[in-house]
C-alpha cells in the first residue's frame, strides 16, 4: 500500500546496504541512513498512542513537522500585510522601523481597505497647528504628596519571569532615556528593573509578590520598604488582566529560579501561585480602603488599580463606593484606573480565556469613562488604557474614547526584537525576550535594544504630535469621540460620538438612570458593600438549576 511505501523502502534499502557491507565497508553509512527511519517506522507500527502513526509509519512525522512550522509558514508566506493575527505584518513593520529609527514612510497609497467595514480615520483641518514639543504629559495624583507627571505613552505590565533579565534591563534603560514609565507587572521589582533607573509603576497582584508574608498575605512593612524607593513613582493594584481576567496563575517549581524567587519573596521548590482573587479586601469599599492605605504606606504616591471589565455590576459597585465616599472621605478615591482590554497581552492563558473572556478595551474604557463622567468624578480620577496599541493613531483613538494615557506591552516587545513566534509560554523564545534560558537571553544586546525602545517611543509620540497638528489640535487632551470616524457600511460613516452613547456630567447623580442599556439594567442594583449580582440575574441563575 502507498502509505507504507516509504517505510518498506527504508527496510529494503537498509537490508541491501547491510548485505553490501560484507564487501564494501563504506556501505555501513547506508545501513545507518536507512536503518534509523526503518527503526522509527517499526516503532510507529508497534506503538498504540497514535493511530495516524500506525496507519502512516514515517509519513505521519512529515505531517507533524509541517504542522509545527505552519504558523511560521502562514506568517511569512501566506498572510497578507494587513491581516492581524494577532498583529499584522504592517503593524510589526511600523514598530521595527520606528525602533530602528529608519524611514517609516509608505509608498503608493494605503494597504488598508478604506471602503471596508470598520475602517477608521481622523479628519484633518484646513487650519493645521504646528506643535513643537511631542513630550505630552499627564499629571496623576495632583492631590498626593508625590504626584507624577506621566508620558502619554508607557510600557505596560510585564513581569520578570515572563520576560528575561536582559529584556527587563533594556525596557527600563529605554524608559529612563525617554522619560516614560515602566510597569513592573505583578512579579514585583527585580534588580534588573533598578539597573536602568527608569520610572517604575509597581503593580501589586493577588500574590503580593515582593510584599508578602510567608502565608501569602499582604505585608505592610515589606510593601512600605519597596514602595518608598524614589524610583517607584506610582502603585497599581491589579484586579484582573486582559490576557486572562478572573484567572489566577501558577509558575511551576521547575521554572522558579533563585532570582525570581528572591524577587517575588517566595520559597524555592514550591509552585509560585498567584490566586484568582485578592485576600486583602473582599468588597468595593474595602478595595478603596486598601488603595488609601497603600498611598499612605508609599509616602503619598499616586495609587490606583487596573482591571479588565467583566460583570458590569461589579464595576458599578466600585463606582458607587467611590461616589458615596467622594465628599466625606476623598482620600479613598483612586488617583487613577487602568483599563486593560480582553484583546489579551503577553501573559500566556488558556485558550477560552484569551479568546472569549472579558470586555474588549474599547467598550471597557468607555464604560469606565462614562461612569466617572456620570458621577462627576472624571476630573478627579485619571484613566489609562492598554490593548493592542502600537501606532500614533491607536493612541489618538484611545484618548478620544476617554483615556488620559496609553500603555503598550507587545508594542515594546516588538521594539526589543520580538518576531511574534507565539512561543512566549514555552521558554524557547527565539529572540531571548520571553525566556529564562540564559543560552537564549544572554544574546540579547541590552544597550542596542534599550536604544530601540527609546526610539520607538520617541518616534511614536512624534507621530502623535504630527497627527494632532494635522487635525488642528495642540494637545492629546483635546481629542474627543467626534474626531474619530468609522465606516459602518459601504455607504455610511459615523463618528464615535454618534456611534456610542456618552453620558453627560452628573447624569448618574440624584437617583437618575440614563437610557444606556447597561446602566439601565445594572446600575440601580449595584451595591457599594458587595460585588454580588442584581436580584434579576440571581433569579435567572436559579431558574436554570430547576
Amino acid at each position: 500500500m502507498v502509505r507504507y511505501a516509504v517505510y518498506v523502502a527504508s527496510l529494503l534499502l537498509a537490508a541491501l546496504f547491510l548485505v553490501l557491507s560484507a564487501w564494501h565497508p563504506h556501505a555501513w553509512w547506508g545501513v545507518a541512513v536507512f536503518g534509523l527511519p526503518s527503526a522509527l517506522g517499526t516503532w510507529d507500527l508497534l506503538q498504540r498512542k497514535s493511530t495516524l502513526r500506525r496507519n502512516y509509519p514515517l509519513l505521519a512525522h512529515l505531517r507533524y513537522g509541517l504542522e509545527t512550522i505552519g504558523p511560521e509558514m502562514r506568517q511569512y508566506f501566506i498572510q497578507s500585510d494587513t491581516e492581524q493575527a494577532p498583529f499584522s505584518r504592517e503593524q510589526r513593520a511600523l514598530v521595527y522601523q520606528r525602533a530602528k529609527h529608519v524611514s517609516d514612510v509608505r509608498p503608493f497609497g494605503s494597504l488598508q481597505d478604506v471602503y471596508g467595514i470598520d475602517y477608521e480615520w481622523i479628519n484633518h483641518s484646513l487650519a493645521p497647528v504646528e506643535v513643537m514639543d511631542p513630550d505630552f504629559r499627564v499629571l496623576i495624583g495632583a492631590g498626593c504628596a508625590q504626584p507624577y507627571s506621566a508620558s502619554v505613552f508607557n510600557i505596560s505590565a510585564m513581569s520578570f519571569g515572563a520576560l528575561s533579565a536582559a529584556a527587563i534591563r533594556a525596557l527600563n534603560a529605554g524608559a529612563a532615556r525617554g522619560g516614560f514609565y515602566h510597569d513592573t507587572g505583578e512579579g514585583s521589582i527585580s534588580p534588573y528593573h533598578r539597573e536602568g533607573g527608569g520610572d517604575l509603576v509597581w503593580e501589586l497582584g493577588s500574590g503580593y509578590f515582593g510584599c508578602r508574608n510567608e502565608d501569602g498575605s499582604f505585608s505592610e512593612e515589606r510593601f512600605a520598604t519597596q514602595a518608598r524607593d524614589p524610583q517607584v513613582k506610582m502603585v497599581e493594584i491589579k484586579l484582573s488582566q486582559g490576557a486572562k481576567p478572573g484567572h489566577g496563575g501558577v509558575l511551576p517549581a521547575a521554572k522558579l529560579t533563585a532570582e525570581i524567587a528572591a524577587t517575588r519573596g517566595v520559597p524555592m521548590g514550591r509552585d509560585c501561585v498567584s490566586p484568582a482573587r485578592h485576600s486583602a479586601f473582599s468588597t468595593p469599599l474595602e478595595l478603596l480602603q486598601f488603595v488609601a492605605r497603600l498611598r499612605e504606606l508609599s509616602g503619598g504616591k499616586p495609587t490606583g488599580f487596573k482591571l479588565a471589565i467583566g460583570h458590569p455590576w461589579e464595576w458599578f459597585a466600585i463606582a458607587k463606593a467611590m461616589a458615596e465616599q467622594a465628599e466625606s472621605r476623598p482620600g479613598l478615591l483612586p488617583d487613577f484606573i487602568v483599563v486593560d482590554g480582553a484583546e489579551g497581552g503577553t501573559g500566556a492563558a488558556p485558550a477560552e480565556f484569551i479568546d472569549h473572556v472579558g470586555v474588549p478595551m474599547h467598550e471597557g474604557l468607555m464604560l469606565v469613562h462614562n461612569t466617572l463622567v456620570g458621577l462627576n468624578l472624571r476630573e478627579r480620577i485619571r484613566i489609562g488604557a492598554a490593548g493592542k496599541i502600537v501606532s500614533a493613531f491607536d493612541i489618538a483613538r484611545t484618548l478620544a474614547m476617554g483615556a488620559d494615557w496609553c500603555n503598550a506591552a507587545r508594542g515594546f516587545m516588538f521594539a526589543l526584537g520580538c518576531i511574534q513566534s507565539l512561543s512566549c509560554h514555552t521558554n524557547r523564545c527565539p529572540t531571548g525576550i520571553a525566556t529564562q534560558d540564559p543560552a537564549r537571553w544572554k544574546h540579547l544586546d541590552v544597550p542596542d535594544k534599550a536604544t530601540r525602545v527609546y526610539e520607538f517611543h520617541r518616534n511614536t509620540v512624534s507621530a502623535l504630535r504630527d497627527l494632532l497638528g494635522a487635525a488642528g489640535l495642540s494637545h492629546p487632551s483635546q481629542l474627543g469621540p467626534e474626531h474619530i470616524l468609522r465606516r459602518v457600511s459601504p455607504i455610511e460613516v459615523r463618528s464615535l460620538a454618534a456611534l456610542y452613547r456618552f453620558l453627560a456630567p452628573g447624569e448618574l447623580l440624584g437617583g437618575r438612570v440614563p437610557g444606556h442599556a447597561v446602566f439601565r439594567d445594572f446600575w440601580p442594583y449595584a451595591r457599594s458593600d458587595a460585588f454580588s449580582p442584581p436580584p434579576h440575574v440571581l433569579r435567572l441563575r436559579e431558574s436554570k438549576a430547576t
